[in-house]
């Protein structure tokens, strides 16, 4: 059966700006780190894969001082501590409801749990945030029928194909079986890496990025009685009229691998 992958920060939920960003920041505030993001600021620490990586992008040498972290041991100590409240913040944001499901995320779930595709969640964001976001998308039912990557199982985080390859390699699915879900160009660059065919639901964050080589690129899945999906980017001329359905996503797979050819959006 083929499988359907989601990345989850910018395609399950508008969990970046609404989410991550002011989590961030309540951690800052809680251990005395004088550093508030902006959206803009935050705007480019969202090319950095990975939370504890991005919170380790702010430790100049004056700050770490300042900080009293003296070595890379104090370093990584402070900065899973750091990350720890973060993903609690992270995850109260999430069960409170102050980020709803993208348009057509329940809706593909459910179709594709319907027709027995394998369903998945690659990310580099922390599992139990990504466990929430998941959960307060698709609700229990779906989730529970969910396999679900994240955090730390790999080293290199995305762009690097590593999330993908590992999950391609634990379901028992080959790249051409498979179709992923991305919203950012590291994220589609990983899914790339890895041989897979990918669709991009853009973001408030990733709208202007560069999505050579998806197969798709719409604003949102889309719902057919609900915010309608606007095509950017149709390579393959697969036409989606207001929703990418699973029957779209199927149409993506069977394409002939000759045929498998990136263009500029």
């Amino acid at each position: 059966m083929p499988a359907l992958i989601f990345d989850c920060d910018g395609v399950l939920a508008d969990t970046e700006q609404y989410g991550h960003l002011p989590a961030f920041n309540q951690t800052f505030a809680d251990f005395h780190v004088p550093v508030q993001w902006s959206v803009e600021e935050y705007a480019e620490k969202v090319k950095i894969g990975g939370g504890k990586e991005r919170m380790r992008s702010i430790l100049t040498p004056s700050l770490s001082e300042s900080l009293g972290l003296e070595n890379d041991d104090a370093v990584d100590r402070a900065i899973l501590s750091w990350h720890r409240r973060k993903t609690e913040v992270y995850k109260g944001l999430v069960e409170s409801g102050v980020m709803p499901a993208r348009p057509g995320i329940a809706r593909i779930v459910q179709e594709a749990h319907d027709a027995g595709w394998t369903l998945a969640v690659a990310s580099t964001s922390a599992e139990p945030a990504v466990r929430a976001v998941l959960t307060h998308a698709v609700g229990d039912d779906l989730a529970v029928h969910f396999s679900v990557f994240a955090g730390d199982v790999v080293s290199a985080k995305k762009p690097a194909p590593d999330i993908y390859l590992l999950t391609l390699k634990e379901l028992g699915v080959e790249p051409q079986d498979a179709i992923v879900v991305e919203d950012s160009a590291n994220g589609l660059r990983a899914a790339v890496g890895a041989g897979l065919r990918t669709v991009v639901t853009v973001s408030g964050f990733t709208r202007g990025e560069d999505f050579t080589g998806a197969e798709l690129v719409v604003s949102s899945l889309g719902d057919p009685d609900g915010e309608q999906a606007e095509v950017l980017a149709d390579p393959h001329g697969v036409r989606p009229s207001g929703a990418v359905t699973l029957a779209v996503l199927q149409e993506l797979l069977d394409l002939p691998a000759t045929t498998h050819e990136t263009e500029t959006p």
